[in-house]
């Protein structure tokens, strides 16, 4: 056990020394590299100096090339000029030689120009005959129009003169025909007035001297109480007898009457002013008289007579026979008129 314990104390002592060997040359290689780091160090910084330097002699020596070069660009523009300036002197002393030399020519080619323009004007003189020539056809040409044309024209006048000369005799003829038809249109109002008078005097044969019957100018006129009651515009029965009469006188006349007059009879309601109540079937005289003259007109019509030979009309109280206002005047301006007249 002892022999054992002294072996481990001998193995303890054998690597300490070891150890610090090691560390020692560890610490001894660091200072090394330390060393060699500063010494890089010092010679890089020497290195960067140096060129800072050399950088800052380029940039002088740049600048100074800057300022040459500006220089020399000046002094180039001003080259440039220079040229142009001769360039524009030479083109001008061009101009000047190409001058002379043109005067030298035309002094040279002076009898060749001549000969030449006797040539240009022969050949002008030549062209100006040939135009002159086709003036001549061209008035030539002319005066054949105008001379047909002046041939159109007296056609044109002799037959603006016909149509006028048949213008005038259609004139003739219209005033003519007018005359004529003037005098066919009095003929016709006569033989109405005629047979309006006839068919008055038979009126007048059948009716008798009534005094509530007469005529007055063209017009036979009933007094409205004839045929209606106060108001109204229904035929009474006295009335009826009265129309029957004259439409029987009409009936014979119209067979007497040619064809071809435009007659009609024209029955006339008429009041008096006094305006109606409003209570009966019309508003105003304007209604009743049309009322009573439609009535006429119908009852005509019924007895035989054409329609196309009827007419009614309403006048209301605006065409009195008597301005009075007295019950007298009222009477004899309540009325039926009859008027045989044209269509």
């Amino acid at each position: 056990m002892a022999l054992s314990r002294g072996r481990r104390e001998n193995r303890r002592i054998d690597y300490w020394p070891g150890f610090v060997d090691a560390l020692s040359t560890l610490v001894l290689s660091i200072v090394f590299l330390l060393s060699v780091f500063v010494l890089a160090q010092f010679f890089l910084s020497q290195e960067l100096t140096g060129k800072d330097e050399a950088l800052r002699r380029l940039n002088q020596q740049i600048a100074e090339l800057t300022d040459l070069l500006a220089l020399a660009r000046a002094e180039n523009k001003g080259l440039e000029d220079n040229l142009a300036t001769l360039q524009s002197t030479l083109q001008t002393s061009a101009a000047e030689q190409s001058r002379l030399q043109g005067l030298l020519d035309a002094g040279t080619n002076a009898s060749t120009s001549a000969e030449t323009e006797t040539s240009r004007l022969s050949a002008a003189l030549a062209g100006e005959q040939e135009v002159s020539a086709r003036a001549l056809a061209q008035v030539e040409l002319l005066n054949q129009q105008l001379a047909a044309l002046r041939r159109q024209l007296a056609a044109l006048e002799d037959a603006l003169a016909a149509s006028e000369a048949r213008d005038r005799e259609s004139q003739e003829r219209i005033a003519d025909l007018g005359s004529r038809l003037n005098v066919a249109l009095a003929q016709r109002v006569q033989e109405l007035a005629r047979y309006r008078s006839d068919f008055f005097g038979r009126l007048r044969q059948i009716l008798g001297d009534r005094p509530d019957i007469r005529t007055v100018g063209d017009r036979f006129v009933f007094q409205s109480e004839v045929f209606f009651d106060t108001g109204a515009a229904e035929l009474l029965p006295e009335g009826q007898q009265e129309l029957d009469k004259v439409a029987g006188a009409l009936l014979e006349l119209s067979e007497e009457i040619p064809p071809d007059i435009p007659w009609v009879l024209r029955v006339d309601g008429h009041t008096d002013i006094r305006p109606l109540s409003g209570t009966g079937a019309f508003r105003s005289n304007w209604e009743l008289s049309a009322a009573r003259a439609i009535a006429v007109v119908r009852y005509l019509q019924s007895r035989g007579l054409p329609p196309q030979r009827l007419l009614a009309a309403g006048f209301a109280e605006y065409q009195p026979l008597d301005l009075a206002e007295n019950d007298e005047a009222f009477r004899r301006n309540r009325r039926i008129e009859l008027k045989l007249t044209e269509r």
